[in-house]
């Protein structure tokens, strides 16, 4: 008998919108269920090029803005192989960011606009579902280890999420928005 496809399940969000957290606890929870369940995550800094993007965000290294996105895009072609293979499998992925978070961030930028920003990616595994963590970049900002990284300040947080808004009118793909209340999190529908 053929085994079921696990599913592909993204959780996207602004910097320190809690995915991370959310992901482990989804994971934590269907395999509780009897659900085999996994966890990724992008960028993958284990890889080589994963050690490039590592270098960037910790703002050790510079690279031109085209660099960088088509590395965070290679990041995660370099990782389909297993994706695939874990989803025949009937493992769901839970996935902490993935083609969205990089098209958002390099379209808030200037000069770039959604649509090249989209191209590297074309052809990734479809998610089933993502789900969106709504936090507001003011709050993100207030919670711990907040501008460590690059891109992690108010104004260009607020431009990714605008950016994630007009990613979210695809109706091809299956969005479904949680808004933070403290420490929780509240379907909007």
């Amino acid at each position: 008998m053929a085994s079921r496809r696990g599913a592909l399940v993204v959780l996207e969000g602004v910097d320190r919108a809690g995915k991370t957290t959310q992901c482990r606890r989804l994971v934590e929870v269907l395999n509780r269920n009897g659900q085999r369940a996994e966890m990724m995550r992008f960028p993958d800094r284990a890889t080589e090029i994963g050690k490039l993007i590592s270098s960037y965000l910790e703002k050790s290294s510079n690279l031109e803005d085209h660099t960088v996105h088509l590395l965070f895009s290679a990041n995660r072609w370099e990782q389909v192989s297993l994706i695939r293979e874990k989803l025949k499998e009937g493992i769901t992925l839970v996935v902490d960011r993935y083609a969205f978070s990089g098209v958002a961030f390099t379209s808030a930028k200037p000069n770039f606009c959604l649509e090249w920003c989209k191209q590297p990616d074309v052809g990734l595994p479809k998610p089933d579902l993502i789900l969106f963590l709504q936090l507001n970049p003011l709050d993100a900002a207030k919670r711990g280890e907040f501008g460590n990284e690059r891109y992690e300040n108010s104004s260009f947080q607020e431009a990714v999420l605008q950016r994630f808004g007009q990613l979210m009118k695809d109706k091809s793909l299956n969005w479904k928005v949680y808004f933070c209340l403290g420490q929780m999190y509240c379907s909007s529908k």
